[in-house]
């Protein structure tokens, strides 16, 4: 009897989720014409909550400033039964667009190129199916479409603090990023460690500048700096087990204006990013001591400013496996694959700290179409084929989620 159900379930979902494709792609192609920036995702927010009224779902604006959240309520008492939570983010990149489709963004230095256009439109596709077949919800959904994900420390924080889940705090959250490393069709999934914590390390290196022929008569901030640079990477490759995945990187050096000038100081900038909580604190307290001791050897003086980012997205074993059965049987075998983690980083991490859930890796790249750049490229895009498969695997999670099926 579950097996016929499911069958039903996957038949209902997809013919609602192929009449509405058309509509939630032109939702898509909207947002991304007129990208916007954390926290001023005003117009975005705007479309999002007229859409989930239209759908008759309850809708929440303000949270977190541009956030908004709706409940749709199913067939069982809002507290008796169960609440799932999905996840969507609304914010561009400050960067311009290179792309020639007919939809590129409109505003110059602003681009959807991570795929949160997409993101929204396809939670919104859910919430349209999801209302469709609400006589088939044996429980309630929260949609919850997050502002300012791409800078720190990102809304989804902001959107706890402020009570997200005050009323009632889900029992699961799922989410979906747009991965070109993915073709179009498949969905991966992580049990565990995913996404990496990503800190921001800024160090000032301070000596005494002089002539570049006297070197004896200036204390030079560039060699300490370099040599900074070299002692730092020991952290990773010295003092972490092997099996640790972690990266530290040295992405900026400012210093010097002349051939024959030692400046009086030198700058750096890098990141560091981790999975593992206890590796990262360990990484902060080895990043102070090298660059205090480096420093101090070297007659110079050095300050570190270690700027905590999003802490590392871990999903829920019985989450991930939850969902990945369900793509199993929504995608199918062969498009439902065991990804592999990679350390960008997401502040979807904070919703997971409060609730257990699992985030996934859509796969939106098409080599034939052209469609194989990266995110957070100035050419980046999608298939939107993805929007099809997303939004039509959500709904089938969700209600065979609430429903309790095996």
């Amino acid at each position: 009897m579950s097996s016929q159900l499911l069958q039903q379930i996957r038949e209902q979902v997809k013919n609602v989720t192929n009449e509405i494709y058309e509509d939630i792609v032109e939702i898509r192609r909207d947002i991304h014409r007129h990208p916007e920036l954390a926290f001023e995702e005003t117009r975005t927010a705007g479309i999002v909550a007229e859409y989930l009224k239209a759908c008759n779902i309850e809708v929440k604006t303000g949270i977190a400033k541009t956030g908004v959240v709706g409940m749709l309520k199913g067939q069982s008492p809002a507290m008796n039964g169960k609440l799932l939570a999905f996840r969507a983010d609304m914010d561009a990149l400050p960067m311009n667009e290179e792309n020639s489709h007919d939809f590129c963004s409109l505003t110059p230095n602003k681009m959807h190129a991570c795929g949160h256009d997409a993101h929204t439109a396809m939670l919104l596709g859910t919430a349209k199916i999801l209302s469709s077949l609400v006589d088939e919800i044996e429980g309630d959904i929260q949609f919850i479409f997050q502002p300012s994900e791409e800078i720190a420390p990102g809304g989804a924080k902001v959107m706890i603090d402020e009570g997200v889940f005050k009323d009632r705090v889900p029992d699961v959250i799922f989410g979906q990023h747009c991965i070109p490393q993915l073709p179009v069709g498949k969905i991966g999934f992580v049990s565990g460690p995913m996404m990496a914590a990503a800190d921001e390390i800024y160090i000032d290196v301070i000596g005494k500048g002089g002539h570049a022929s006297a070197p004896h008569k200036a204390t030079d901030p560039i060699v300490a700096a370099c040599q900074i640079v070299v002692n730092l990477q020991t952290i990773i490759s010295r003092n972490f087990p092997p099996y640790e995945p972690a990266v530290l990187t040295i992405g900026a050096i400012n210093g010097g204006s002349a051939t024959n000038v030692i400046p009086n100081t030198v700058s750096l900038k890098g990141t560091y990013r981790t999975m593992n909580e206890q590796i990262r604190v360990l990484g902060h307290k080895r990043m102070e001591g090298i660059v205090e001791h480096t420093a101090k050897a070297l007659g110079v003086e050095a300050e570190l400013e270690i700027r905590k980012g999003f802490p590392a997205v871990v999903n829920d074993k019985n989450a991930t496996e939850f969902a990945f059965k369900a793509s199993q049987e929504y995608m199918g075998l062969e498009q439902t694959i065991h990804a592999e983690p990679f350390m960008a980083a997401e502040d979807f991490s904070n919703f997971l700290n409060v609730v257990p859930g699992s985030y996934w890796q859509l796969g939106v790249s098409n080599a034939e179409k052209g469609i194989v750049h990266n995110m957070h490229s100035s050419k980046f895009d999608i298939d939107e084929q993805a929007i099809r498969h997303g939004m039509g695997f959500m709904s089938y999670l969700a209600i065979k989620y609430l429903k309790d099926l095996d």
